[in-house]
Parts: C-alpha cells; structure tokens; sequence
C-alpha cells in the first residue's frame, strides 16, 4: 500500500480507537456501558442497527456471494429489510416500553420477565455464544481484507492485528462509543462504495459490454437463485431481529417506542436495496477482473484459482488511486469494526449481566461493574480470535452462528411475547432441543466445517438445519406448553 493510502488507513484507526478512550472517561455506570443511558435517537440508531447487522461480515460476504452468483446474491440482504420491518411492528411495541418499566439491559432478562431466572441462564449462555461467533467472523473478514490488500501480510499476522484493535476499542468505550462511531463508519463506508469504489470498478473492468461478455447470463439476473437458497437464508437471518442481542440493545438505547420503530424502518432500507446491490456489484467487477487476468500480478490467473472472499478487496487495491485505496479500506473496516464492537458488547452483557451476576450474585458499585465488563469484553474477544483462527468463510462462521441462535431462542421468544399458556419447561426444553439438533446437522452434514464427524449425510431438499430445529424446537414448546409438565405457568403475556 502506498504510504499516502497508509496514512489514510492509520488515521482512521487512531480516530476509532481515540473515540474508545473518550468515552471510556465517560461512562458512568453499568446503563451507559450496555443502552446509552437509554437516550438515543433514531437517526443514530438506525445506522448503527444496519452497520450492526450488514458490517464487514456481510460486506465481504456479500462481495463473495457477487463473485460466484451475480447480482441475485443481493436476494440474501432481503431478509433484512423483511425483518427489521417485522420486528418493527410485532417487537418493539412488546419489548420497549417493557424494558424502561424493568430496567433491562439485555435480551435474556426478557425470558427472565416471562419465564423463570433458570430459562434465562440458558438463553444467556446460547446469546453469548452466538455472538462470540458473530465477533469472530468481523474478526476474519478483516483479516482477509487486511491480507489481500497488504503487500507480504499473511492471514495470520491480518487476524492478530484485527483482533488486537477490536478487541481493545471495544473493551474501552462501551455501546455509546459503539452508536456513535457506527453512524460515522456507516456514512463512510456509503458514500465509499456510491462515489468511489462502485464508479471506479465498473469503469477499470470496461464497463457494461465487457462485464456481459465476460459473465454467465445467469449472474446479471435476479433468478439466478433456488428456491431452497432462499428459504434457508430466509429462515436463517430474518428470524435474527427477534433474538438478537445487539438489536435488543439498540431498542433499550432509544428514547421512545417511535424512535425505535423509526430506526427499524431506516436500517431495513438501507440493507435491501442500497447496501445489497453495492456489495454483489464489487463481487462481480471483481469476478470480471480476475477473468481479464488483472490480479495475475498477485499469483491469481483466474478467477476459478481464487478464494472468492478475496476478489473484492483484490479489485480495489488493483483499480483504486493514491489516497482513494486508503479511503476505501478504511470504508470496509469501518463496517468491520461496526458490527465486531456491537457482537463484543452483545456477548459480554451475557455474560456479565445474565452469567456472572446470576451465579455469583455479586454486589458491587457501579464503577467497578464497568470494570469487570471490560474485563469479560477482553476475555470474549480472546475467544473470538481463537475461533477465526480455525475457520476458513467469514459468511460460514456468521450464517452457523445465526443458525444455532435462532433455532434455540426464536420459538420462546415469540411463545413468551404472545401466547399466555407458554410454561417453564417448554422454553427450556425447546432451547435445548432446537440448538443441539440444528448444530448436530451441521456437523453431519458440513465436510468443511474444522470439526466435522467422520460419516455425512445430506438435508432432505437442500434445505438448512435450522429449519428442522425450528421444527423441533415448535413441536416441543407446544407439547410442553399445554402439558405443563412442570405445573409452574409462565408470567402474563405484556
């Protein structure tokens, strides 16, 4: 990289991690750490909700999804607008109001408020894990993008450097330094893709004759798609904005129920259409690059030779000018950097809040509560880092951290919300029974998991686990629901 672009790329880097520090002074308690003193407003909100759940995990994604299918891998980011306007309207009006009256900070006090402190142990254990899996795939995609754009930097060396400024900015500044550093990352990395990377890629692989002579009809169409595909990541990603603890988080920080809802509607916007087809464009130019043999120079002939993650952060290192490459891959870790903080934050208020405080019922101030936040928001980033390290797809680790969240938390979540007969036992044993079955088909069914069992066999259709654990997961809630095994009924329906 050019110095002039290194400089850029440093300076951003000095900005985010001197807002980690600022607010690190500033937080002055427990609910300014995790909900921002519950006084946000939409605006920000919005895009720290779409830099959340886009970020660098789906950027780089979707760029891979643009490399290897064309424009119809934009149908993915779909389930997000479906969601997020969803949840606007079924969630939040259950969960805002609720959660000021309570005084929550996480999603699992929510199972907590309608089922038993046992149901919410549980729920706080699977948020944590998931959303250390969620940290880890931001944790490889910049290490992949890192990797592709240094000259002599190796995907080991990338991730320890992405891992070592995620972890620490996230650790000092909390969920405000999170908010806010997403709505100037968000604008960043926007107005890089519309005014920089987007004009200038199609113009450096020769435009639109080239681009239709060099691709497969099917990758400029948006049929280029099973309907299997579309199920699974339907049932995979929409689901998300009912459990997700980050999303959770960001409703608490609002000030008012129509700020949230407001924020939800933007975020769904900008994820499908804006941000879907920027990302499987970048892919695609860099599909027709690789093809024009315009990244022979870094050992890669074609674009059948390449991991397809790599392409889009190869195209703009390749086409991209002095000053403007830096601008760019600052753009791309901003989103990164947005959506690893909020997994970080997401995961140790689990652990702190849902965890620790439970079993070890500790009393303390609420300095040192901050500090011990800290602390478990190091140690999570540690563990996140250490599982990038054994994966090899940013989109792999996110997809089958989603997939383990949802098939556990969405039935008892949604039977806690809306159904009055839903009991104890049902939440717990659904829980348990939708996340075990849907990680044992994974592993059965996935050879290139990094830990896999010996024998494989395939989903019935091509259809995900997930969908089967959701199955399970339904079929044992209602049973116990109605049994009541356990005689012990949940709280009123709010």
């Amino acid at each position: 990289m050019n110095p002039v672009d290194l400089t850029v790329f440093v300076l951003y880097f000095v900005i985010i991690l001197g807002i980690g520090f600022y607010f690190y002074f500033r937080n002055k308690g427990a609910e300014e750490y995790y909900i921002g003193g519950r006084k946000m407003g939409y605006k920000h909100v919005g895009l720290s909700v779409v830099a959340t759940d886009v970020g660098g995990g789906f950027s780089i994604g979707l760029g891979g999804l643009g490399f290897v299918m064309g424009i119809s891998g934009s149908w993915m980011l779909f389930t997000g607008l479906l969601g997020a306007w969803l949840a606007a309207v079924f969630l939040i009006p259950k969960v805002k109001n609720l959660s000021t009256e309570q005084g929550f900070f996480t999603m699992p006090e929510v199972f907590n408020h309608f089922f038993n402190a046992r149901v919410a142990f549980l729920a706080g254990i699977i948020s944590a894990i998931g959303y250390v899996g969620f940290s880890s795939s931001q944790m490889l995609a910049g290490a992949r993008l890192a990797s592709a754009s240094f000259d002599g930097m190796s995907l080991d060396t990338a991730l320890y450097l992405m891992a070592f400024i995620i972890i620490v900015y996230t650790a000092l500044g909390g969920i405000k330094a999170v908010i806010y550093t997403d709505t100037f990352q968000w604008i960043l990395l926007l107005g890089g893709l519309i005014f920089v990377g987007i004009p200038i890629g199609y113009v450096a692989v020769g435009g639109h004759e080239v681009i239709r002579e060099t691709v497969a009809p099917e990758m400029l169409s948006l049929r280029n798609i099973s309907w299997q595909q579309l199920v699974n990541w339907g049932i995979t990603i929409l689901p998300i904005w009912f459990v997700g603890m980050t999303l959770y988080q960001r409703i608490y920080a609002t000030r008012s129920e129509k700020e949230a809802q407001k924020a939800w509607y933007l975020a769904g916007l900008l994820e499908w259409p804006v941000m879907a087809f920027m990302g499987v464009l970048l892919g695609l130019f860099a599909f027709v690059a690789a093809e024009q043999g315009m990244f022979s120079y870094m050992g890669h002939e074609s674009a059948a030779l390449m991991h397809q993650e790599e392409g889009l952060p190869m195209l703009l290192r390749t086409v991209l000018p002095i000053g403007l490459m830096g601008l760019m891959m600052s753009a791309y870790f901003s989103a990164i950097m947005s959506t690893a903080d909020s997994c970080l934050v997401a995961a140790s208020g689990n652990v702190t809040t849902d965890i620790i405080e439970k079993v070890f019922r500790i009393d303390t101030t609420r300095i040192s509560m901050i500090r011990l936040s800290q602390l478990v928001t190091l140690a999570l980033g540690v563990l996140a880092f250490l599982l990038a390290a054994v994966f090899d797809t940013v989109l792999q680790i996110m997809l089958y951290s989603y997939a383990f969240m949802v098939s556990a938390l969405l039935v008892p979540i949604i039977g806690g919300l809306y159904w009055k007969r839903s009991s104890n036992a049902a939440a717990w044993w659904s829980m348990i029974t939708g996340g075990t079955l849907t990680l044992g088909l994974t592993m059965l069914t996935d050879p290139t998991l990094p830990f896999h069992v010996p024998f494989q066999f395939a989903m019935p259709f091509g259809l995900d686990p997930i969908i089967f654990g959701l199955t399970a997961s339904l079929v044992i809630f209602i049973t116990f629901s109605i049994g009541m095994p356990d005689g012990e009924p949940s709280r009123t329906v709010a």
